[in-house]
């Protein structure tokens, strides 16, 4: 008989809530559930001290008047209560769901009338902010709950508001009173119960509403514990919001199933400080994470001396030597295998140490398709970085590269108890206990979301020889040029977003002859490549548009053009006078472009790229970062590649 690791639950019909007491009662005072940085140090959580400040959180919204169905909103950033408010409203047979933080005041409106929210629990006073200007609009929310008390103290009087020290409070003395309670609520709960709710990416419009049951969580915790042979006390790094379903699966299913340890950094700089001091033995993580790691340590190593600089390029063409070899399940040579020890002693070892990654196990990047390169990048310099596949409503990453077969342009193959197929348009179909309940009072958008009990992803895709599934791209996405020759967008963007001088692109070629591309730069990385050149500019409008930053992305174009097939090459493309931005509708929350908004936009500028123009006069809106919008007109160049 298999062992069972410590920590891990074997009953199925268990909710979050009763999973985590059961982890409590195991694990207890023994081992770390939470750690968390703040001013520099950090604060440690047991499992037991975790249960204990989730049940007087139950309390404390029990006291509330929070029953059995009622949705709750949070608003939190990564840390601790996030954790303890969502699995007390559980507890109480409550439904959550997370919104992101940088959401605007109409988006928060939108999402809490929806929901009927009967209760929302903020981070700090910025969303408390945003909630008073529209409270008129939510009257029926009870009560808002926040969690930072900083600059809260003129607030005070109003009674719609109350502190989470306060909850925390009134819970205890509830549970002193009737500690029964908290039992009664917590055996109430079926694995079968809706237990959060997240809302899908909204590339195509009005995000839905996934609903996912306790089984769903357990069931992805449990695929991913096998799969990977998760232990108890290993520690993973929570860096991506609250609101995206990896943060979700991994911080409810996966870590309370394992028994991992979640960990907090104190800020987005202080990650990399933070990586080194908690060495996290897995991180998964948005592909926008490790495309900005790749560029920053691209751009540092093109600015050291000459000697680092011929020793990285040896170290990495030596590591993807190798690498590409275990991915054709070939063996090395004997001296590859000696030149390759060596460059991990002299390079890859202190590279990785440097940038704090230097303990992972695994590492993945998933929520959008992931350049090749960047896999083969982080593959050659020895961090084990894998691409996944999975979406809202299976419960989250189903699908992920085996060890020691990585091929960077698959998501490899699904977890244990997944299975997948294809249907006779290429439509990539899975089967799962993770698979979501339907979406929210939308009964035929859920009917049409299955089809014999397989989930229908939209997603286009095919499997090679091994086994492996590669994702061409949206179902929806996928344009045909003049000729009638099909392609994926994702194809072509996610090649020149490798390129640390790129930070966002949108392919455009639906019905034309040929294929154009609307570009933003990364302001850092060009600022600094700009700067070393003496090349004078003070706006990201200014740098865009310098002559010098033009030849610099053509070039980058042309070398991305070499790995494209025809139909595939970029023939024009303009730099946008702005970064797209999630604020004015551009990206969805978590990053993705909205394509079908950017077309109707930017439709003047996409139209003078397939004319026998060179540069075109336009207006634009401008968001400033206190918040002000204003209007600009400005000349944009068409440039030929």
């Amino acid at each position: 008989m298999k062992e069972k690791r410590i920590g891990t639950i074997d009953d199925g019909a268990l909710t979050l809530p009763q999973m985590l007491a059961r982890q409590a009662a195991v694990l207890g005072k023994n081992f770390t559930a939470i750690r968390e940085k703040a001013y520099g140090i950090w604060h440690a959580y047991t499992w037991e001290e975790y249960f204990r400040y989730a049940r007087i959180t139950t309390m404390g919204l029990a006291a509330l008047g929070l029953r059995h169905g009622e949705n709750v909103i949070l608003i939190l950033n990564n840390h601790p209560e996030w954790l303890f408010t969502e699995i007390g409203a559980q507890s109480l047979g409550a439904v959550t769901m997370n919104v992101f933080t940088s959401a605007t005041p109409d988006e928060l409106q939108a999402s809490i009338q929806r929901t009927q929210a009967a209760l929302v629990i903020v981070q700090d006073q910025e969303q408390v902010d945003k909630l008073l200007e529209i409270k008129n609009n939510i009257k029926h929310v009870r009560k808002v709950i926040y969690v930072d008390p900083t600059g809260m103290r003129s607030y005070r009087d109003l009674e719609w508001l109350q502190a989470y020290a306060d909850l925390l409070r009134v819970g205890e003395e509830l549970d002193c009173e009737d500690p029964g309670i908290f039992n009664r609520e917590l055996n109430k709960g079926k694995p079968k119960d809706i237990a959060l709710m997240i809302q899908t990416s909204g590339t195509t419009g009005m995000p839905k509403l996934a609903m996912l049951s306790h089984r769903s969580m357990t069931a992805i915790g449990k695929q991913w514990t096998e799969a990977i042979s998760l232990q108890a006390g290993e520690n993973w790094l929570s860096i991506s919001p609250p609101a995206w379903i990896v943060d979700q699966m991994w911080g409810f299913g996966v870590s309370l199933y394992s028994g991992m340890t979640m960990n907090f950094p104190e800020t987005h700089e202080t990650v990399t400080e933070d990586f080194r001091e908690i060495g996290p033995a897995v991180i998964i993580t948005a592909s926008r994470f490790w495309e900005d790691l790749a560029s920053k340590i691209r751009v540092k190593m093109a600015d050291a001396g000459w000697i680092k600089r011929r020793l990285f390029h040896w170290a990495e063409k030596t590591g993807r030597a190798v690498i590409e070899k275990q991915s054709a399940g070939e063996a090395a040579d004997w001296h590859e295998k000696i030149l390759h020890r060596l460059a991990a002693k002299l390079v890859y070892e202190p590279l990785l140490d440097r940038i704090g990654c230097s303990r992972f196990r695994n590492a993945y990047t998933g929520g959008h398709p992931v350049s090749p390169d960047v896999i083969r990048f982080f593959q050659a310099i020895g961090m084990n970085l894998k691409q996944c596949y999975g979406l809202t409503e299976a419960g989250g990453i189903f699908q992920v590269q085996p060890d020691q077969q990585v091929k960077p342009e698959t998501v490899g193959k699904p977890l244990p108890g997944v299975e997948i197929m294809l249907d006779a348009d290429q439509e990539v179909m899975v089967k799962s206990d993770s698979l979501f309940s339907g979406y929210y009072r939308d009964f035929q958008t859920t009917e049409k979301a299955f089809h014999n009990g397989w989930l229908r992803t939209g997603d286009a895709g095919y499997l090679d020889q091994d086994g492996h599934l590669i994702i061409i791209g949206r179902k929806e996405d996928i344009i045909k040029n003049k000729s009638g020759q099909a392609f994926s967008p994702d194809f072509i963007e996610t090649r020149l977003k490798f390129s640390p001088y790129v930070k966002e692109e949108v392919t455009f070629g639906e019905s034309r002859p040929f294929i154009t591309a609307m570009v933003n730069i990364d302001m850092e990385n060009v600022g600094n490549w700009a700067e070393e050149r003496l090349i004078p500019f003070t706006t990201y409008l200014d740098l865009s548009q310098q002559q010098a930053v033009e030849d610099l992305i053509c070039n980058e174009i042309r070398e991305i053009n070499k790995q494209l097939p025809d139909l595939m090459k970029i023939r024009k493309f303009l730099l946008l006078y702005k970064l797209l931005d999630a604020d004015d509708e551009e990206l969805t929350r978590t990053g993705k472009v909205r394509r079908r908004f950017i077309y109707g936009l930017y439709l003047q500028l996409i139209e003078s790229m397939y004319r026998d123009m060179t540069q075109v006069e336009t207006k634009g809106k401008l968001r400033y970062r206190d918040g002000r919008v204003g209007e600009i007109t400005t000349k944009v160049n068409i440039l030929a590649v």
